[in-house]
C-alpha cells in the first residue's frame, strides 16, 4: 500500500490556497494538503509530528517570510530532509537563486492556468528528491 503524500502550503494569499487545493485534488484526491498563512505559523505546524513530505512555500508573506523560513527548515537538522518547493510569481533571478543558495529542492512560479498548474504539480509529487531540476 502507498503511502499518503502529505503536503503544507505556506501562503498568504487565501485565493491560491484553494487554487492549489483544488488542483492537487484534480492531480490525486488522496494527498493531504495543509495550509500555513506565513513562515511562522509553518514552522509551528511543521514542528508537530509527522512531518510533511513536500513544503511548497512562497517568497512574500507577512510575519515571516519564505527566505527566512527556509533558512530555519535548512540549518535545523529533523527537517533538512524535506524538500522545499517555493511556488512564487516571481521570475526574477535573484529570487532563484538565493532560494537555490538557502537549499530550496525547487523554485517553481505560480502559473495562471489551472491545467498547467495541475500538470506541473502531477510531475513535482512524482519527483525524486533531491534529484530534479531546480526551476519549473
Amino acid at each position: 500500500m502507498e503511502k499518503t503524500l502529505r503536503i503544507l502550503l505556506v501562503d498568504d494569499d487565501a485565493d491560491d490556497q484553494v487554487y492549489f487545493i483544488d488542483a492537487l485534488k484534480e492531480v490525486n484526491p488522496a494527498i493531504v494538503c495543509e495550509v500555513a498563512n506565513n513562515g511562522n505559523e509553518a514552522l509551528q505546524q511543521i514542528a508537530i509530528p509527522p512531518p510533511p513530505d513536500l513544503i511548497f512555500m512562497d517568497l512574500n508573506m507577512p510575519i515571516m517570510n519564505g527566505y527566512e523560513c527556509l533558512a530555519i527548515l535548512k540549518k535545523e537538522l529533523r527537517f533538512q530532509h524535506i524538500p522545499v518547493i517555493i511556488f512564487t510569481t516571481s521570475r526574477n533571478p535573484q529570487d532563484i537563486e538565493r532560494s537555490k543558495e538557502l537549499g530550496a529542492s525547487l523554485f517553481f512560479t505560480k502559473p495562471s492556468n489551472f491545467k498547467i498548474l495541475c500538470h506541473n504539480l502531477d510531475q513535482i509529487v512524482k519527483l525524486d528528491f533531491p534529484k530534479q531540476q531546480f526551476t519549473l
